[in-house]
Order: structure tokens, then sequence, then C-alpha cells
């Protein structure tokens, strides 16, 4: 490895970073006399700008990466499912930045725009790792960066409140996760993904492998908010400034979740990377069933939790910052179905086959890449459409000062196109057609049952739909305040227009895709294959 292929593989997060930079240089040097809307329409648009360069870089990386020259061993990835993965982080970042032209929470824009930047740059370098250091890394730039992004309202007691929480659950998760990487250091004497892998693949698990996952996925499980690793959510989603909201509950989730398959794809990678001969094919699936299933079972079983937990939670919600952070919850339990049967799936194929060899693997390895690329499409759609529900809140509350349910009431006569966008992105939420969130939960579960047959898998789809049918509920409890129930208050609510063009645009873009849903999948398809 030198400097000159480090730089090359890291352009788009050089791209990022001189974006903040610049952000910072000319608003505090040129722009401290201007207004506040004057400031903030050129932090954003500079920030976009940085995004556009970074996600146009990305495009123009091909499959690769980088490998340290002594040892061969990836470091960085480029290309593929890495560069699908950025370039959602980037378009979500860029449409969080454009709602924040609007925004009154703070006089500090640039150093605003310039840490959620940086944020996105640990998101970047998360979606590429393959080595336990840099995850690290990429985890602790994007998590110090969204502990500052929600205390950023200084005004508001509830965004240090929320902002403390924040940081002493994910304290405690960075060192959940830092032991649980240490112990895979000490029991393979590496810390590439791969490395580890096959170290462990080859050597058979040992208790303290248990151990070192069982700390992995409690540090991992805080990033995605799945139950029991929650508690945070709720209350940074309410006190955070609405941009910053939108941001970790697209931006943060679709790097965490980029990251989960990225180790739990280990065994594929062994076999596609390390040219298994035929006559091992049939110890690699035993070892697949036997090593993994427990680990499995223990994922499944926080998916099915965080279904339940945040699906009944938001019922009982009057606040839709809550409720929505309760449905971010239920939502990382449908993703991480799909997360949690990548590895398994190489067994179910094989166990379910007579005859073990190069065929079964092949197709193993076919479902493996169909679950991988409904997970991305679930994670891209999700985040879409989560920032547009934030825009929408952050616009009600800046004209009633109120989350409440109430402060929706009769939105449909004091805005009627805000009230138009919230239907659509609250209805693509539950799932409802032809709006996109019904294909990516559709295109999920079919991935899921194919991965892998039996009563469990189909048991964990049937709940899912289940709680689907929930959710449309307290959807709906908002929807109705918007459309049908009358408010004391018929003052019109105005938003900027740069606003009211994003929030369209985003309602857009989940109509149209969802009409047409092989847009997004031939996208994605044309890089994960």
């Amino acid at each position: 490895m030198n400097y000159a292929d480090l730089f090359r593989v890291t352009l788009p997060e050089t791209a990022l970073e001189v974006a903040a930079l610049l952000v910072l240089v000319v608003d505090l040097g040129f722009l401290r006399k201007a207004t506040l809307k004057m400031r903030l329409a050129v932090a954003a648009l500079l920030g976009v700008a940085g995004c556009g360069a970074a996600l146009w870089l990305v495009m123009q990386q091909g499959i690769g990466g980088l490998n340290y020259q002594s040892t061969g061993e990836l470091l960085l990835t480029t290309g593929g499912f890495t560069a699908v993965a950025q370039v959602g982080i980037l378009a979500l970042t860029a449409l969080t930045l454009l709602l924040l032209i609007d925004a009154d929470f703070t006089r500090h824009v640039s150093e605003f725009v310039a840490v959620l930047l940086m944020s996105a740059t640990g998101g970047l370098l998360i979606a590429a790792a393959q080595d336990l250091l840099v995850i690290f890394v990429g985890l602790e730039l994007l998590s110090l960066g969204l502990y500052i992004l929600t205390a950023f309202a200084k005004g508001s007691g509830k965004s240090a409140e929320a902002a403390l929480k924040y940081y002493l659950f994910g304290g405690m998760s960075a060192a959940f996760l830092l032991f649980g990487f240490s112990y895979f250091y000490g029991l393979t004497g590496s810390t590439n993904l791969v490395e580890i892998q096959h170290a462990i693949f080859w050597s058979g698990p040992s208790p303290l492998f248990y151990v070192a996952w069982i700390l992995v996925v409690a540090g991992l499980g805080f990033k995605v908010a799945a139950v029991p690793f929650h508690l945070w959510a709720p209350d940074s989603y309410e006190g955070a400034p609405a941009p910053a909201a939108a941001f970790i509950a697209s931006v943060s989730k679709a790097a965490s979740f980029a990251l989960l398959l990225t180790i739990f794809r280990g065994d594929l990678m062994i076999v596609i990377n390390r040219q298994i001969p035929e006559n091992e094919i049939e110890r690699l699936i035993t070892e697949c069933v036997t090593s993994r299933t427990h680990l499995i079972e223990v994922m499944l079983v926080i998916a099915a939790a965080s279904m339940v937990v945040g699906n009944l939670a938001a019922l009982a919600q009057s606040s839709v910052r809550r409720l929505l952070a309760y449905s971010a919850i239920a939502h990382a339990g449908y993703m991480l179905l799909g997360v949690c049967l990548l590895p398994h799936s190489i067994g179910a194929q094989g166990s379910a086959s007579q005859a073990v060899g190069i065929d079964v693997l092949a197709d193993a390895i076919a479902h493996v890449f169909d679950c991988q690329r409904a997970v991305l499409y679930y994670i891209l759609t999700y985040g879409l459409t989560t920032i547009g529900a934030f825009g929408v809140v952050g616009v009600v509350e800046r004209a009633t000062g109120s989350d409440k349910m109430d402060a929706f009431l009769g939105l449909h006569k004091r805005n009627p196109v805000l009230a138009a966008v919230l239907l659509v992105l609250f209805l693509s939420l539950a799932g409802i057609p032809p709006l996109v969130g019904f294909w990516a939960k559709f295109n999920l579960f079919a991935a899921v049952l194919g991965v892998s047959a039996g009563p469990i898998p189909f048991a964990l789809v049937a709940l899912a739909v289940a709680l689907s049918a929930v959710s449309l509920y307290y959807y709906l409890q908002v929807l109705k305040r918007a459309y049908v129930m009358q408010g004391a208050d018929d003052t019109p609510i105005k938003a900027h227009p740069v606003t009211m063009v994003v929030l369209v645009a985003i309602a857009a873009a989940v109509v149209v895709l969802g009409c047409f849903p092989a847009l997004l999948q031939g996208w994605i398809e044309s890089f994960v294959r």
C-alpha cells in the first residue's frame, strides 16, 4: 500500500472533507455579516456540491480496492456493493442538506454542515471497509458527528438531553464493539474480515468466538437501533433538530446496515476468494449449518423483537417524531431478517440437496446476492422516505411549535401540498402498493423465503406482514388528523420554496419508483451481481 493508492481509493471521502473545509472558510471568512438565510443557503449548496463531486467520483471507480502490499489483505473496496451503499449515503446526505435551508435552530450553520459532511465521510468509510480498524475509525467518525448534530439546538433542553443519552449509549456500544474486535484479533491474528472468517472456518469456532460475536452484535445493534439496544432512539429522534434526526434515521442506518451486510457475507467471500476445492464444499456446508446456527438464531430473535416492540410501542405515541423512531426500530427488524439469513443460505441450500457440489454452491450464492440486493433496495428506499417524513414534520413543527399529532390537525386545508406529501410518504412506510415501500418489503420477504425454506423463515415473514398491518394503523392516526379531523387554527402553513420542491420531489420519487420498481432494482443489479 502506498499513499497514491490510498488517495485514489478515498477520493470520494476527500471530496467531502474538502467541501466541509470550504463551507467553514466561506461562511466564517466571507459571510459573517450576511443574513442567516443567505448563510444557510450558501452552506447547504456548497455541501450539496461536495456530495455531487463525491458521488461522481464513486461512479468513476471500478471494482477493486486497496490492499496491504506485505500481506495482500484487503483494506478498502470500491465498486459493486460498496458503490451502491456509498451512492445512497451521498444522495441522502444531499437531501438532508437541502432541507436545512429552511431551518432556524442555530446560527452556526457552517459548523453544522461541516460536521454533517464529516459524519457522511465516516459512513462512506464504513461502507468500503474490510478491516476491523478501518471499521472502528469510520464508526467513530460517524458517531461523534451524530452526537454533535443531536445537541446543535442549543436553546432546546430536549436536544441536550437527547445528545447526552445518545453519547452515553454510544460510548457503551463502542466499548462492546471494540472488545469483540479485540477478541477476533486474538483468535485469528488478523484484523481483516475475510482472513478472520477464513481462519475461523478452517479451525472451527471456539467459545471465545461466540463471546466475540455477541459483543459485536451488541455494538452494531445499537447503531441500527435494534431491540434491546434501541433505548436511545426515541429520545434522540425527538430532541435532535429535524435535519439531524433525518440524517440519523437515514444515512446512519444505511451505513450501519451496509456494514452488517459486509460482515455477514463473510462465508460467501471465502468461497469466492479462496477457490475452495470441490471436495471441501461438503465440509463448508456442514460448518455453515452447525457453527453459525446459534448466531443466526440470536439475530432472528433480535429481528423479531425489533419488529414487535417497534410497532406496538409506536401505537402509544402522541409525538410524531417518537412514532417515527419506533417505526425505525420496526424497519430495522425487517431488514435484519435479510441480513442475518445471508450466511445461513449456503448451508440451507446444501442441506436441502442430495448432491453437494458446485451447482448447489452456485445456486446458494445466487440466492445470497438476491437477498443482498433486496436489503440494499430496502435501505435506500426507506432512507429516502424517512428523510421526506422528517422534512414534513420539521415544517409543521416550525409553524406550530409542536410535533404532536394534534399539530397536524387540518393540514390538508393549511397546506394541501404538504398534506399530500405526508400521505404518500406514510403510506409508503406502511407498505401500501403501488408505492415504493410495498416493493421494498415484497422483495425483502420474497428473498428471505427464497434463501432459506422452512417453518421459521415463513413464520418470521408472516409476523412481519402482520405487523406491517399494525403499522398502517398508527400511520393512519396522523393522516386522520391531517385529512379528517378539523383543527382550531386554519392559519396557512408556509415553507421555503426549496423545501417544498425537495419534499414534492421525494414524494414523486416514491410514487415513480413504486410504479416502476425495475428502475432502482435494475440499477442495483448492475452493481451487485
